[in-house]
């Protein structure tokens, strides 16, 4: 385990469609409502013409400025544009996605306060972090500077980093990346797991991705034993594949096509991921959209067993890697002694109904929240490593595994594995490599992620060389490389030529597509100047409401008021018109012209409010 951090730290799930953040007070995690009430926070982003609106307030408007909302960005962070996920998404989005023109970063596009703004997917993914730290801050009464965030099992090394940039972004000191499925071990073996050893299998099936893990928990000591997953296979696609289906349904019935109108297609989505809801609980619901595309109403229905045939495919990947991940732990379904079910998407009767198959009719377990186990095990992660002295939260301990195999390009760029998958972390392992012609003095080393066996099937992290290799016979000098992987599952690289001393290492922190320090620098200014902003339309906006109360009320208490005369009457009302009209004409004005003209209404109300009061004793 990692040395003890220093001060409050919480959890938070970063989720594809929904977020949750949670903290341990008075002996207990407690997971943290926002300010409407809500445990979990849609991680959706909105622009208008006057603000920026983060979580539940950006989900109410998406279906009214579709193309300047955005979500999903989970789907981005640590992509390239060109990736096949990037461009098969994109057909789904109504918010535009355009390429870097130096790095070929996926960049969103929209419209705020009149001006097109480009956003990074990790700067769209600290608006939400930070909506989350302040959702905590608002609970705990206190600054948060510290969290531990959970990833999905499956992301990459990059998509870890662009993670752990965006909080950074955020404001936040992120002190430990964990993977979502191990959380949701912790959060099971703190609350359920007991003192008698059992073999657990998480099955994490949340809005964008998938990860299955076996872990084997006794009294707080979680292993886990191998992870699989599918970082791009949720419950977004389980929604469009019934968007595809009613959007062809649509035009079959009513010749209009309305794959290319955001708006519809927006309400279209909402009312697809409705229906899903609906159908984990009924064999059949309505999908029903008012004036869905020119003036034409959709109304029409949908069963479980036609949700089923649409996504029986991606059901069965599920499985699949159920399948593949018993088989890496070295287990049959026998081993396990339950099975746990994690994220929104694992509600879905078929998928259980399934899983029931491959463990021999055995029930899963539901006995912790899907939607916030994740966010508990960070939790509890983030007591333990701020130095939290509850027996229970010191007593766990965590040993991961890295999801993919890690290795070094050799000869025709084949790849040599260094350090397998399911190997646990922190590690570091090393080959002792050599040189391929006479009197070599230089070799490049690429460094790559995967399972396939040529470079160019695999996630290639990055690449760096090492120069000055004495001029040698091919074969003789010996090089030494060596992988290092940290607690957060990130990685870094160095090759030393043995017996000279000759080294070089890369962090992956050049990897092209990668945030610079100093492109990190820019953006948490940036951050900071929207929150500013924010804050002063919150401002603005309040002192604009109490003006319009203060105006309503003096005039309705005075319109039937007795004991005033009727000239005092007409002077509340002139001032009243008048107000309005400046309200109508000054809509950009400062919150100190707003407490001013606040001013001139109570110097012209006050003397008659305390005349009725005088005269209604």
């Amino acid at each position: 385990m990692a040395g003890k951090e220093e001060g409050r730290a919480i959890g938070i799930d970063l989720g594809t469609t929904y977020s949750c953040v949670a903290a341990w007070q008075h002996n207990r995690v407690e997971i943290i409502p926002n300010d409407q009430g809500n445990r979990t926070t849609p991680s959706c982003v909105a622009f208008t013409e006057n603000e920026r609106l983060i979580g539940e307030a950006a989900m109410n408007q998406v279906a009214s400025a579709p193309t300047n909302t955005v979500f999903d960005a989970k789907r981005l962070i640590g992509r390239k544009f060109n990736d096949s996920m990037v461009k098969s998404d994109m057909k789904l989005w109504p918010f535009k996605v355009i390429p870097h023109p130096t790095d070929n970063k996926p960049m969103i596009v929209v419209s705020y306060k009149g001006k097109e703004k480009r956003f990074s997917a990790e700067e769209i993914s600290s608006m939400v972090l930070s909506k989350m730290k302040d959702i905590a801050e608002a609970y705990l009464g206190s600054s948060v500077k510290n969290a531990v965030v959970t990833v999905p099992a499956y992301f990459n090394d990059s998509q870890r980093r662009a993670t752990k940039d965006a909080g950074t972004i955020a404001g936040l000191n992120v002190v430990r990346i964990i993977n979502e499925p191990t959380a949701a071990a912790i959060a099971y073996g703190l609350d359920k797991g007991g003192d008698v050893p059992k073999n657990v299998l998480i099955f994490d099936l949340g809005g964008g991705t998938f990860d299955v893990c076996v872990a084997a928990i006794e009294a707080g000591i979680i292993e886990v034993k191998a992870i699989a997953g599918d970082t791009h296979l949720g419950g977004q696609d389980f929604d469009s594949r019934m968007v595809n289906h009613f959007v062809k349904e649509f035009e079959r019935k009513n010749g209009k096509d309305i794959s290319m109108n955001p708006k519809a297609l927006r309400r279209l989505r909402s009312a697809c991921e409705r229906a899903k809801r609906m159908l984990s609980s009924t064999s059949q619901t309505n999908i029903e959209v008012e004036s869905l595309f020119e003036g034409i109403d959709l109304f029409s229905t949908v069963t479980r067993a036609k949700f089923n045939e649409l996504n029986m495919d991606l059901f069965n990947k599920c499985m699949e890697l159920v399948e593949k991940c018993l088989s890496d732990a070295k287990m049959n379904w026998r081993s396990v002694d339950e099975v746990v079910l994690v994220g929104g998407s694992s509600r879905i009767p078929k998928v259980q109904e399934l899983l029931k198959v491959i463990f021999n009719g055995k029930e899963a377990c539901k006995a912790i929240n899907p939607d916030e186990a994740v966010a508990y095990g960070a939790a509890v992660l983030a007591a333990k490593l701020s130095g939290e002295s509850n027996e229970k939260v010191q007593n766990v301990v965590l040993s991961d595994v890295t999801p993919l195999s890690l290795g070094i390009a050799g000869v025709a760029d084949v790849v040599h594995v260094i350090i397998p998958r399911n190997t646990p972390i922190p590690t570091r392992m090393e080959k002792i490599f050599t040189t391929e012609k006479d009197y070599q003095t230089g070799v490049t080393i690429k460094v790559c992620e995967g399972e396939r066996s040529k470079v160019l099937d695999n996630n290639l992290l990055g690449v760096f060389s090492l120069q000055g290799i004495p001029a040698a016979p091919r074969r003789v000098p010996k090089i030494k490389e060596c992988i290092d992987i940290d607690a957060n599952g990130i990685m870094s690289v160095s090759a030393e030529l043995i017996g000279t001393g000759l080294k070089n290492k890369m962090s992956i922190t050049n990897y092209k597509g990668r945030l610079s320090k100093k492109e990190i620098e820019k953006m948490v200014k940036d951050a900071e100047k929207y929150k500013r902003e924010d804050e002063e339309y919150r401002k603005k906006a309040d002192a604009r409401k109490a003006l319009v109360n203060y105006a309503y009320d003096m005039r309705n208490n005075t319109r039937c008021a007795a004991g005033i005369g009727a000239a005092d009457k007409k002077k509340i009302e002139k001032a009243f018109e008048s107000t309005v009209k400046w309200l109508e004409s000054n809509k950009l004005a400062k919150v100190d012209a707003f407490i001013k003209k606040m001013e001139e209404l109570k110097r012209i109300y006050k003397p008659i409010e305390a005349m009725m009061q005088h005269s209604n004793p």
